[in-house]
């Protein structure tokens, strides 16, 4: 059972990331972020896209996956990549820090190892935010997403009433703008 739920939950991420790439290949000025669950997808547009451009990407993306476009299921801004990269830069500056602070021979991080490590630490981010990227594209493809819709079926495209998180997520992607944001429920099953 548990199983079969995280596969569902893997096809929608796909399917949601697929139906992203449908409308920003057509569209601009707007932003999106979507959530995946096992029976679809909920998906957030900040911006001016009319519903009927919403339901076609969704359409069509559906018939992509199923005709073989499994890439379509990996999106690089897909928050499996942000928590990849702020995983990997998180870990890269506090081994930096660490490794100065034993080098120094310092019972803790203070002032001292703070400064003396701080280029090193900067530098390792740096880099771990260029590998990242190719890991958490990895990541999706192998563990959060499955281009491979299989007996996945769209059942029902429908606007909803922006939640609170929408609402959040339109401070954070949208700062200062004045987008609309619009939420939609997307409902699959087999």
């Amino acid at each position: 059972m548990l199983v079969d739920i995280i596969s569902r939950i893997r096809r929608n991420h796909a399917l949601e990331h697929a139906t992203i790439h449908m409308l920003t290949a057509k569209y601009r000025g707007f932003n999106a972020q979507g959530n995946a669950a096992h029976n679809g997808f909920y998906l957030n547009i900040y911006g001016d896209l009319p519903e009927e451009a919403v339901v076609a990407a969704v359409e069509e993306a559906y018939q992509r996956l199923k005709r073989g476009e499994h890439h379509l299921a990996v999106h690089p801004n897909c928050g499996t990549a942000l928590l990849a990269t702020a995983t990997m830069a998180t870990l890269a500056a506090q081994a930096s820090f660490s490794w100065e602070q034993k080098k120094q021979g310092r019972p803790s991080i203070d002032l001292n190892v703070f400064l003396n490590g701080f280029p090193t630490a900067v530098l390792a981010v740096v880099l771990a935010l260029i590998i990242s990227k190719p890991i958490g594209l990895a990541l999706q493809a192998n563990y959060t997403t499955d281009g491979d819709l299989g007996p996945l079926q769209l059942r029902r495209i429908e606007r909803i009433r922006p939640s609170f998180i929408t609402r959040l997520f339109q401070l954070l992607l949208t700062p200062g703008q004045a987008k609309q944001a619009t939420a939609y429920k997307i409902t699959t099953g087999y």
